[in-house]
């Protein structure tokens, strides 16, 4: 399997560690970290030198009650870093659901959009479209981040979340981006309860039936916090347990904040795999 993106045919034959960049004051585990963009590109290079094999950045929280900024601000504060990133030669997520932050970062040599709101916004869907190549992550998210955990899903999610991500794929593709340039994402935490979350891992290879690689998010979620009694910032166990999990049941795309420890476990996990 492959992800086609902008510049770089990803494999992922085994799982790959994207790295988390939140250029962002207000990030529930990181936030105000990486005030400026010099700070910014140093956490990008440690995230590289630990062996992340794509960087996402992120200049909006998405946590729980976050309340969105304009296209103007996301810009100031995710555009220099996508510009002084490219020469990296990494793929570079974006993770934005604003159409005019995606086709300028897009513009600036970006490799994939990683959108919350899996192109619902008015004009996303055909940013993408329009694109020849990028990469893109559709994720599943209940209500939006103001009030999702306010009023989360109701009952077993795991049907409901395969049907949204099934709707959402087949959309993109009926619209002419090829599948091979699409992921997907059950979005963890995003207006579901801890026991759905957890249901989601239980029945995560329900989501390998679309044939699409799938992208996961448990690094220091607070499910991890809920169940194991861990603050935010002592969850790096909790974190990577959940993220071999998700390999183990197809996931091909891990989304962490620990990259070293995590590729640490991965090597562990695929060296007991039966050959």
């Amino acid at each position: 399997m492959h992800w086609t993106t902008s510049r770089f045919d990803i494999d992922l034959s085994s799982p790959r560690v994207m790295g988390i960049v939140n250029v962002t004051p207000d990030s529930f585990s990181d936030g105000n970290s990486f005030r400026d963009l010099s700070s910014t590109l140093k956490h990008c290079e440690l995230l590289l030198k630990k062996g992340a094999h794509i960087l996402d950045i992120g200049g909006e929280s998405s946590r729980p009650g976050a309340q969105s900024i304009s296209v103007e601000e996301e810009l100031r504060r995710v555009l220099p870093v996508v510009k002084e990133a490219v020469r990296y030669d990494v793929p570079l997520s974006i993770d934005t659901c604003k159409p005019q932050v995606m086709r300028a970062v897009l513009d600036a040599g970006a490799d994939i959009i990683n959108d919350i709101w899996a192109l619902r916004q008015p004009g996303a869907m055909d940013v993408v479209s329009q694109h020849s190549r990028c990469g893109v992550c559709l994720m599943h998210m209940h209500a939006q981040p103001q009030d999702m955990q306010i009023r989360p899903m109701q009952g077993m999610v795991a049907n409901e979340v395969l049907y949204f991500l099934k709707t959402r794929l087949q959309i993109l593709i009926e619209q002419g981006v090829d599948a091979q340039r699409i992921a997907l994402d059950p979005g963890i935490g995003f207006g579901k309860t801890v026991d759905q979350n957890f249901e989601l891992l239980v029945q995560q290879r329900q989501l390998n039936a679309l044939g699409q690689p799938i992208l996961v998010g448990w690094s220091r979620k607070s499910s991890l916090g809920v169940v194991t009694g861990c603050e935010v910032d002592e969850r790096l166990v909790p974190s990577v347990v959940a993220a071999i999990l998700a390999a183990e049941r197809g996931a091909r795309i891990l989304r962490v904040h620990d990259v070293e420890a995590t590729l640490q476990a991965l090597a562990v996990w695929q060296h007991a795999q039966p050959h």
